[in-house]
Protein backbone atom coordinates (compact mmCIF):
# COMPACT_ATOMS: atom_id res chain seq x y z
CA UNK A 1 0.00 0.00 0.00
CA UNK A 2 1.50 3.65 -0.51
CA UNK A 3 1.12 7.03 -2.73
CA UNK A 4 1.57 4.38 -6.14
CA UNK A 5 -1.67 2.64 -5.70
CA UNK A 6 -3.56 5.71 -4.70
CA UNK A 7 -2.21 7.43 -7.60
CA UNK A 8 -3.62 4.46 -9.79
CA UNK A 9 -7.00 4.11 -8.09
CA UNK A 10 -7.14 8.08 -8.77
CA UNK A 11 -6.50 7.84 -12.08
CA UNK A 12 -9.57 5.06 -11.95
CA UNK A 13 -12.35 7.22 -10.58
CA UNK A 14 -10.85 9.97 -12.77
CA UNK A 15 -11.90 7.62 -16.02
CA UNK A 16 -14.78 6.80 -14.51
CA UNK A 17 -15.95 10.33 -13.91
CA UNK A 18 -15.24 11.02 -17.45
CA UNK A 19 -17.19 8.11 -18.33
CA UNK A 20 -20.01 9.65 -16.28
CA UNK A 21 -19.58 12.86 -18.16
CA UNK A 22 -20.18 11.04 -21.31
CA UNK A 23 -23.03 9.24 -20.02
CA UNK A 24 -24.86 12.46 -19.00
CA UNK A 25 -23.87 14.09 -22.57
CA UNK A 26 -25.29 11.15 -23.81
CA UNK A 27 -28.71 10.81 -22.13
CA UNK A 28 -28.59 14.86 -22.74
CA UNK A 29 -28.07 14.32 -26.20
CA UNK A 30 -31.37 11.92 -26.32
CA UNK A 31 -33.26 14.18 -24.52
CA UNK A 32 -32.46 17.27 -26.81
CA UNK A 33 -33.41 15.38 -30.26
CA UNK A 34 -36.70 13.67 -28.20
CA UNK A 35 -35.26 10.05 -28.56
CA UNK A 36 -36.91 9.26 -25.36
CA UNK A 37 -37.44 5.27 -26.33
CA UNK A 38 -33.51 5.10 -26.05
CA UNK A 39 -33.48 6.95 -22.25
CA UNK A 40 -34.35 4.10 -20.36
CA UNK A 41 -30.93 2.73 -21.47
CA UNK A 42 -28.94 5.89 -21.20
CA UNK A 43 -30.29 6.02 -17.65
CA UNK A 44 -29.19 2.48 -16.85
CA UNK A 45 -25.80 3.32 -18.02
CA UNK A 46 -25.39 6.35 -15.39
CA UNK A 47 -26.89 4.12 -12.76
CA UNK A 48 -24.28 1.38 -13.62
CA UNK A 49 -21.17 3.94 -13.84
CA UNK A 50 -22.19 5.58 -10.74
CA UNK A 51 -22.45 2.20 -8.76
CA UNK A 52 -18.31 1.69 -10.43
CA UNK A 53 -17.48 5.01 -8.75
CA UNK A 54 -18.92 4.01 -4.88
CA UNK A 55 -17.11 1.27 -5.09
CA UNK A 56 -13.78 2.80 -6.08
CA UNK A 57 -14.07 5.95 -3.42
CA UNK A 58 -14.55 2.90 -1.20
CA UNK A 59 -11.27 1.91 -2.52
CA UNK A 60 -10.05 5.39 -2.61
CA UNK A 61 -10.71 5.86 1.46
CA UNK A 62 -9.09 2.66 2.57
CA UNK A 63 -6.11 3.98 0.25
CA UNK A 64 -5.95 7.65 1.77
CA UNK A 65 -6.33 6.23 5.24
CA UNK A 66 -3.59 3.77 4.90
CA UNK A 67 -1.19 6.30 3.57
CA UNK A 68 -2.25 8.85 6.08
CA UNK A 69 -0.85 6.90 8.67
CA UNK A 70 1.84 6.59 6.76
CA UNK A 71 2.90 10.07 6.27
CA UNK A 72 1.79 10.85 9.69
CA UNK A 73 -1.54 12.63 9.75
CA UNK A 74 -4.85 11.34 10.61
CA UNK A 75 -6.87 8.12 9.33
CA UNK A 76 -9.94 10.43 7.75
CA UNK A 77 -8.05 12.59 6.32
CA UNK A 78 -9.21 13.61 3.13
CA UNK A 79 -7.06 13.97 -0.28
CA UNK A 80 -6.80 17.56 0.24
CA UNK A 81 -5.47 17.35 3.50
CA UNK A 82 -3.17 14.37 2.36
CA UNK A 83 -1.56 16.96 -0.58
CA UNK A 84 -1.04 19.14 2.70
CA UNK A 85 0.65 16.57 4.39
CA UNK A 86 2.45 14.77 1.69
CA UNK A 87 6.45 14.10 2.69
CA UNK A 88 8.78 16.59 0.32
CA UNK A 89 9.21 15.10 -3.06
CA UNK A 90 6.57 14.90 -6.39
CA UNK A 91 3.55 13.08 -4.65
CA UNK A 92 2.21 16.08 -3.28
CA UNK A 93 2.04 17.74 -7.18
CA UNK A 94 0.37 14.45 -8.41
CA UNK A 95 -2.04 14.12 -5.71
CA UNK A 96 -3.07 18.01 -6.17
CA UNK A 97 -3.78 17.62 -9.62
CA UNK A 98 -6.06 14.15 -9.58
CA UNK A 99 -7.48 16.55 -7.01
CA UNK A 100 -8.29 19.68 -9.41
CA UNK A 101 -8.99 17.38 -12.03
CA UNK A 102 -11.52 15.37 -9.95
CA UNK A 103 -13.16 18.70 -8.88
CA UNK A 104 -13.63 19.91 -12.27
CA UNK A 105 -14.81 16.83 -13.58
CA UNK A 106 -17.39 16.97 -10.75
CA UNK A 107 -18.67 20.43 -11.78
CA UNK A 108 -19.04 19.40 -15.48
CA UNK A 109 -20.91 16.32 -13.90
CA UNK A 110 -22.81 18.39 -11.81
CA UNK A 111 -23.95 21.22 -14.66
CA UNK A 112 -24.90 17.93 -16.73
CA UNK A 113 -27.24 16.60 -14.30
CA UNK A 114 -28.98 20.11 -13.22
CA UNK A 115 -29.58 20.33 -17.20
CA UNK A 116 -30.42 16.95 -17.58
CA UNK A 117 -32.95 17.39 -15.32
CA UNK A 118 -34.31 20.93 -16.59
CA UNK A 119 -35.02 18.68 -19.86
CA UNK A 120 -36.94 16.21 -17.97
CA UNK A 121 -38.74 18.32 -16.25
CA UNK A 122 -39.75 20.18 -19.02
CA UNK A 123 -40.57 16.75 -21.01
CA UNK A 124 -42.55 15.67 -18.26
CA UNK A 125 -44.51 18.85 -18.24
CA UNK A 126 -44.87 18.87 -21.85
CA UNK A 127 -46.56 15.31 -21.38
CA UNK A 128 -48.76 16.42 -18.58
CA UNK A 129 -49.91 19.34 -20.43
CA UNK A 130 -50.61 17.21 -23.68
CA UNK A 131 -52.56 14.42 -21.94
CA UNK A 132 -54.95 17.25 -20.05
CA UNK A 133 -55.53 18.67 -23.56
CA UNK A 134 -56.91 15.14 -24.97
CA UNK A 135 -60.55 14.78 -24.15
CA UNK A 136 -61.04 13.21 -21.01
CA UNK A 137 -64.60 11.94 -22.08
CA UNK A 138 -63.89 8.91 -24.30
CA UNK A 139 -67.51 7.14 -24.44
CA UNK A 140 -67.41 2.96 -24.30
CA UNK A 141 -70.06 0.90 -26.35
CA UNK A 142 -72.13 -1.99 -25.33
CA UNK A 143 -72.73 -5.71 -26.58
CA UNK A 144 -75.12 -3.75 -28.98
CA UNK A 145 -72.70 -1.43 -30.69
CA UNK A 146 -74.53 1.91 -28.87
CA UNK A 147 -72.33 4.41 -27.31
CA UNK A 148 -72.97 5.11 -23.35
CA UNK A 149 -72.61 8.71 -23.62
CA UNK A 150 -75.57 10.62 -25.31
CA UNK A 151 -74.32 12.89 -27.73
CA UNK A 152 -75.51 16.69 -27.63
CA UNK A 153 -73.51 17.84 -31.13
CA UNK A 154 -75.02 18.70 -34.42
CA UNK A 155 -75.76 15.54 -36.87
CA UNK A 156 -75.84 15.86 -40.47
CA UNK A 157 -77.26 12.92 -42.24
CA UNK A 158 -77.10 12.52 -46.05
CA UNK A 159 -80.08 11.08 -48.13
CA UNK A 160 -78.61 8.90 -51.10
CA UNK A 161 -81.35 8.91 -54.05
Amino acid sequence: MGANELSALLWRERELLDLLTFKLEEEQLLLTAGKTRWLQHATREVEQVMVLLREAGLGRTVEVAALATEWGTDQDATLRELVAHAPDGPWGEIFDAHLDAMTNLTAEIKNLRDVNERFLRAAARSTQETLAGVGGDSSTYDAKGVSDRSSQNARLFEKNL
